[in-house]
């Protein structure tokens, strides 16, 4: 992502707060993985958002209006003997010099400048309880203001929570994020078109669940989340991460796997007969979801509310069921009592972006958002039956189906990002007897 990219949204952001305000952020902390190893760093999507810096033990702070600079990072000093351990770092000059800042300090001074850039601030824009410690440390600046108060410093009256406002502008995605997601996207389809082909009887999951992790790192790519690789009865497990089970012929493989590149998500689904055909029960399903899916990514567009992909694919779903006598009654009835719950309990979709399940209100007060272009949502509906549903035949039991697509709101319609990956199932059967 180009540096005036993060510029742009700083800009907008402090056009929003106005004079008066200021911006405090803190990078999110390293954590522990287990002894002195640590996670692999993996920035805050917010922090990251308003500055694309990466490196821990920062804080930036927007000041609009003031002279010296409205813009200020704090970071780790250079420190030859850390970056011989632990990799480089940018210092207060590289903030400065690379990542755009207006001034840049030290982070171990902190508590000695950004009191004074508090003073007379009239609000802050912080959120609260995000980083507890953080908290601590942004009262503790704002309580010796106030002791200061008889020398004629005035602190801060006022806090705001940031996340409303970034959260909201994080909802919206630029052109040359939605490059990035298009990208990322395409990693993603790859990585599933090579796990189709590997998918096989007497494979595991987990050789499955390598074969997608090969094809995102060779692309600079990382997870955007644990994949899911569960055949059989593990499809029907929405959240399954075991990945640890053999692949059956005449089973079914339900692979949930996404990427991120540049710290933007995808989030692709398919499910897969492993031996290369489905069975007429396994077929009929599918076709359901499928039809189901194709009716709601119909209705993401501009002017219609959040919901109605959710209400179109589950109409479609509740019918494809009456059809095929796992439900019985009139699909008015059945949707109003929820009947379809048993089959598909989750939602239709999630806001995509920098997170997989992203930022962003899907409410403004009691009323569905409405779809605006710029913001990406995934599409994806499943039915799941797992053996010894009660009043079902036997010959529809462990079937689990999920078909998933990341979708973008434009102009005129809508753009999925994910579409270079197959999902009818005669060219699935194919591909996979093929290979």
């Amino acid at each position: 992502m180009r540096k005036d990219e993060f510029a742009r949204r700083r800009r907008l952001l402090m056009k929003m707060i106005g004079k008066g305000g200021m911006v405090i952020l803190p990078a999110v902390p390293e954590k522990s993985r287990n002894s002195d190893v640590l996670y692999h760093y993996r920035p805050d999507s917010d922090f990251f958002y308003l500055t694309g810096f990466a490196e821990p033990e920062a804080v930036a702070v927007l000041i609009p209006g003031r002279a010296h600079g409205e813009y200020v990072l704090f970071v780790r000093d250079r420190d030859p003997a850390r970056e011989t351990w632990d990799g480089r770092r940018a210092g207060p000059e590289g903030a400065v010099r690379d990542f755009g800042a207006d001034d840049a300090f030290p982070i171990s001074d902190i508590d000695d400048i950004l009191p004074g850039l508090m003073e007379r601030c009239d609000r802050v824009h912080y959120t609260m309880g995000i980083h507890p410690e953080f908290d601590q440390r942004v009262i503790g600046w704002v309580n010796t203001l106030k002791g200061q108060s008889g020398a004629g410093v005035r602190p801060p009256q006022e806090f705001v929570a940031l996340d409303h406002l970034l959260h909201d502008m994080r909802l919206f995605k630029s052109g040359a994020e939605l490059d990035a997601m298009r990208h990322c996207a395409a990693i993603a389809v790859a990585a599933h078109q090579r796990a189709m082909r590997f998918a096989r009887p007497g494979r595991m999951e987990y050789e499955v669940m390598a074969e997608l992790l090969h094809e995102f790192r060779r692309s600079n790519a990382d997870i955007s989340y644990h994949p899911i690789v569960g055949s059989g009865e593990n499809a029907c497990i929405l959240h399954y991460h075991e990945n640890s089970a053999e692949l059956k012929k005449g089973e079914l493989l339900l692979i949930d796997a996404g990427c991120e590149y540049e710290l933007y998500a995808s989030d692709i689904t398919r499910t897969l007969p492993v031996g290369g055909r489905f069975s007429p029960a396994q077929r009929a399903i599918y076709d359901v979801v499928l039809e189901a899916q194709a009716a709601a990514i119909d209705k993401v567009r501009a002017g219609n509310h959040w919901n109605e992909p959710h209400n179109a694919a589950v109409k479609s779903i509740t019918q494809g069921l009456v059809k095929l006598g796992i439900l019985k009654g009139k699909v008015s009835s059945l949707i109003r009592d929820g009947a379809y719950r048993r089959f598909f309990m989750h939602k239709t979709g999630h806001w995509l972006g920098m997170d997989v399940h992203d930022v962003g209100d899907y409410k403004v007060g009691e009323q569905w958002r409405v779809l605006e272009p710029g913001m990406v949502m995934t599409v994806e509906p499943g039915i799941y039956i797992p053996a010894g549903t009660k009043g079902v035949a036997k010959k529809w039991w462990n079937i689990g189906i999920r078909i998933e697509d990341d979708v973008a709101v434009t102009r005129d319609g809508h753009e999925v990002l994910t579409a270079g990956l197959i999902k009818d199932a005669d060219a699935i059967e194919k591909l996979m007897r093929a290979a």
